[in-house]
């Protein structure tokens, strides 16, 4: 028997999230089905938001924010580092009908967007482990959760992305672990100054926390 190696193929995994179908193997985070609530959330949003594109940060697979578009008619731009992240999201926006809104920029997440570039509605999925933490979840890929040394260095760079390119009138949607983590990144930004977003709305799920950010 040939031993395997690390170009071998890997094993694809599908489920049903919001009523797509979205594929996945172990070079990503699997969709976790609670944050289907963040979906939700943000398509009640997008009814009364502005006009506009949505933005998600650290897209992953794009199940969050393909989830959300769905049942509208908004453009969606996804960003994340990780080229078998685009792999992914590309093919579940293709296999469900919604590719020609989809535009995957692989970056990170403080360098993909132009200066002017406003969203009606941002959705953040930031990795929230601890680095101290992150051998605890040994099935998921160390790039998918590793959030620093406290868990929210990127959950910060997400707020500053959001600060530079929310549209008037519009609001975003970050996922954190815990309540504990939620109040850490309302205080930071209520610590930006005047005019920046401010977190007004936190919902706690069975395995989450997201909070609303508006200005």
């Amino acid at each position: 028997m040939t031993p395997a190696t690390a170009d071998a193929p890997h094993a694809e995994s599908r489920l049903t999230f919001c009523g797509l179908d979205i594929a996945y193997d172990r070079r990503v985070l699997e969709p976790r089905p609670w944050t289907e609530a963040q979906s939700a959330w943000a398509a009640e949003l997008l009814a009364a938001a502005p006009a506009g594109p949505v933005l998600e940060l650290c897209a992953g697979v794009g199940h969050i924010g393909l989830g959300a578009v769905r049942d509208t008619d908004r453009d969606l731009v996804m960003v994340d580092v990780n080229p078998a992240a685009e792999e992914f999201a590309r093919a579940n926006a293709a296999a469900n009908g919604l590719a020609s809104r989809l535009e995957f920029r692989l970056a990170r997440i403080d360098e993909a967007l132009a200066p002017g570039e406003r969203f009606a509605l941002v959705i953040a999925d930031p990795p929230w482990v601890r680095s101290a933490e992150t051998s605890t979840f040994p099935e998921d890929p160390v790039l998918a959760i590793d959030g620093g040394d406290d868990g929210l260095d990127l959950a910060r760079t997400c707020v500053e992305v959001i600060d530079a390119h929310l549209a008037e009138g519009g609001s975003a949607l970050l996922q954190l672990g815990t309540t504990a983590q939620a109040e850490l990144v309302a205080a930071f930004a209520a610590g930006r100054g005047p005019g920046s977003v401010r977190v007004v709305e936190t919902r706690a799920y069975e395995r989450g926390v997201v909070v609303r950010l508006a200005r």
